[in-house]
Order: structure tokens, then sequence, then C-alpha cells
């Protein structure tokens, strides 16, 4: 007598595994990695061309998905879309943070050539004197400007988690950024003049 087959469990759609993952069932989200990571992968290696930093931005975007599967809202889009519009999105962010800070140590580095005798003791000045100032730009900004670059820089969030932990417009957060920024890349770019 053949033994009766095992009866096979139907595989949940990927709207309910984010419903799960909104429950924090941890299951649901290993499932959600199983299907989608490595497009997840090639997404943010192919905006970000550097393996490391597409590992990292893998792992942010399932973290993102833990912390914010209750916002999803299949009415608007596949759970595939939204994960490679997660991924896509962090990966940006990450490749503009990246492209500005080596935009500026280049241009620190061009302007420094060959101006000191002792690189390494005019580096440790010129670090200190510019930290200095930055904290000083740093408190001249309004309250609201200061709380998202504090929450950015020495939070480490990203602007979507800075919005979803403050309750603030994402449109407002990245406002906000910019005109920090701004602000603070003018004062210090006279600054940075006068230490070379």
């Amino acid at each position: 007598m053949r033994a009766p087959e095992e009866e096979k469990v139907p595989q949940d759609d990927d709207a309910a595994l984010v419903e799960r993952v909104a429950r924090r069932d941890q299951e649901a989200l290993g499932e959600l990695y199983e299907r989608y990571a490595s497009l997840l992968l090639a997404v943010s290696r192919r905006v970000l061309d550097d393996g490391a930093d597409a590992e990292e931005m893998l792992q942010e975007v399932f973290l993102q998905v833990w912390n914010q599967a209750a916002r999803y809202d299949r009415r608007r889009s596949s759970v595939s879309t939204w994960l490679v519009l997660i991924a896509r999105s962090r990966s940006i962010d990450r490749l503009r943070t990246r492209q500005v800070l080596d935009r500026t140590l280049a241009g620190v580095r061009q302007e420094n050539r060959g101006a000191h005798t002792s690189p390494e003791g005019a580096a440790s000045v010129w670090i200190d004197q510019r930290r200095e100032r930055l904290r000083r730009e740093m408190r001249e900004l309004p309250a609201e400007q200061r709380q998202v670059l504090d929450l950015a820089f020495f939070q480490g969030m990203t602007q979507s988690e800075i919005a979803a932990a403050t309750g603030i417009p994402l449109g407002t957060v990245k406002t906000r950024t910019l005109l920090a920024m701004k602000k603070l890349r003018k004062a210090l770019e006279s600054d940075l003049r006068e230490l070379l």
C-alpha cells in the first residue's frame, strides 16, 4: 500500500508575507529575503558599482522592511516593486553621499598639495580647526535643520529613517537637509580657504 503524500502547504503570496513581517514574524522576513535578496543585491550593485556597499544596502533594505512593513500598501505596488524602489532609493542616497565625500576630499588634496612640510601634523591641525568650525556652524543652524543633520551624520540614519522616526514628511526632511548642507558648505568653504 502506498503511503499518502504529505499535503503541500501553498506558499504565502508576497503581500501576505509583508503582512506577517508587520506582525514581527521573522520567518516571513526570511522568506522574503530568500525570494528577493539576489534581485535587490543586483539593483544595489548596479547603482553603487561596489559589492561591499551593495551588501550593506541589502541589509539596510531588509531592516527597513522589518521596521516599515506596516506601511506597505498592496494597492500602490507589488511587493517586488516596493522592495526594488527601497533598494534603489537607498543605494542612490549612499552613492550621492559617497560622491560628495570623494569630491570634498579630492578638493582638499588638490588645494593642499605640497603646501606643508609635515602632512600628518598639518592635517591634524586642520582637522581640529575644521571640527571646531563645524561645531560652531552647526550651533548657528535653525533647530529643525540641526536635528536632521544630527540624525543623519551622528546617528547614521537615512532620510527615510529620519522621517519615520520624527514623523516629519520625507520631503521636509530632504529640504531641511539640503538647506542645512548649503549653509554649512558656504560657511566651511570660506573657512577652508583661510586654513589653507
